[in-house]
């Protein structure tokens, strides 16, 4: 005989959990983003990794001025003003993506309108520079580019002076006359000068040395303070929608021709994305090297950086070189790096 089950005796068959005071689950917290990355970070030994950010640094810094060359003036893309409209566009989607998704570093907010206006004046001066720049790798070798490009310590130290009323001490000054007597060494015996090339090149130089010495007179109290990344991605969209109106008035329909071109060459669409995420690769490696490194790591890279380039260039590209042309650029280089010396020693001296 089957005794039938009423609800108290089906409820009572079951299983009851018994709480108990002296057992405690355990559950592990999710980890944030900076906990994963050193999880990560420590299957990796802390000098390959050091040792590949820089590789990466390097191949990234070189790479845009091969592939602007390349595109300028091989390819017969001339459309500079465009070029770095992309540039632009692709590091405000790639900084959203990685200060938003992968929080490489914090979120930071504008928080009022002369802050607002502030990044707007270095977005314009960023323009300048990076336009002048691609526009002059049309006309000059990457070789004479990076020789021009190493005097920026002279705009910079100029335009302190000017604007700031910062005086250097005199070992300082003195540094700077290898780097300009380099340059003209370098500048009478080039055998692809170009009046026009060497003009925007310097612009670009002293663009980037006015950017540098603005954005630390601009961006000085805490409040106002932006993480380099943060700036990117503020500035870049700025930045874009500033070279638009330029672009569309003269190059012209550029897009129109960009996208009849791209439906028939694959190739050229390859070369314009990875010339635009290896643009946005410079800012982040730039990061990376400080952050992994120190500043001065990154100073000293960078005066490195003007020589291998210019060495590579020359194998890719073949462009003449002379022997006082090489000499120009050493002098150059040489005056950069007591240049750095001297400006440490004055440091040291005020602290």
């Amino acid at each position: 005989m089957v005794e039938v089950q009423s609800w108290t005796t089906r409820r009572g068959s079951n299983p009851r959990f018994e709480p108990n005071n002296d057992q405690v689950l355990d559950i592990p917290v999710t980890p944030t983003a900076e906990i994963r990355q050193q999880q990560y970070g420590s299957l990796i030994s802390p000098n390959f990794l050091t040792a590949a950010i820089i590789a990466s640094w390097y191949f990234s810094n070189i790479g845009v001025l091969l592939l602007n060359k390349y595109l300028l003036s091989f390819y017969g893309y001339r459309y500079p003003i465009f070029l770095t409209m992309l540039h632009m566009l692709s590091c405000a989607a790639y900084s959203l993506f990685a200060i938003k998704w992968l929080e490489i570093v914090p979120f930071q907010q504008i928080h009022s309108r002369r802050q607002f206006f502030k990044i707007l004046a270095l977005s314009i001066i960023f323009c300048f520079s990076v336009v002048c720049g691609n526009t002059s790798l049309r006309y000059l070798p990457v070789s004479f580019n990076q020789a021009i490009g190493a005097t920026t310590p002279f705009f910079t130290a100029i335009f302190a002076f000017v604007i700031t009323c910062k005086k250097e001490s005199a070992e300082v000054y003195l540094a700077l006359v290898p780097v300009v007597l380099g340059i003209v060494l370098a500048s009478n015996s080039e055998p692809l000068f170009h009046l026009f090339g060497f003009l925007m090149c310097i612009g670009s130089t002293a663009g980037r040395a006015l950017k540098s010495v603005v954005q630390g007179l601009l961006l000085t109290s805490e409040g106002e303070k932006l993480h380099s990344m943060n700036l990117l991605l503020y500035m870049a969209p700025m930045a874009a929608m500033i070279l638009l109106p330029f672009t569309l008035y003269i190059e012209g329909n550029v897009l129109a021709v960009t996208l009849e071109k791209g439906r028939g060459d694959g190739f050229m669409v390859f070369l314009l994305i990875a010339n635009a995420t290896v643009a946005y690769l410079v800012n982040l490696t730039n990061f990376l090297v400080t952050k992994h490194t120190s500043a001065l790591t990154l100073q000293v890279l960078g005066n490195a950086k003007a020589a291998v380039a210019a060495v590579v260039s020359v194998l890719i590209f073949r462009n003449p070189v002379t022997v006082m042309g090489m000499m120009g650029f050493a002098i150059t280089i040489m005056g950069v790096v007591l240049y750095s010396e001297a400006k440490k020693r004055s440091k040291a001296t005020a602290h």
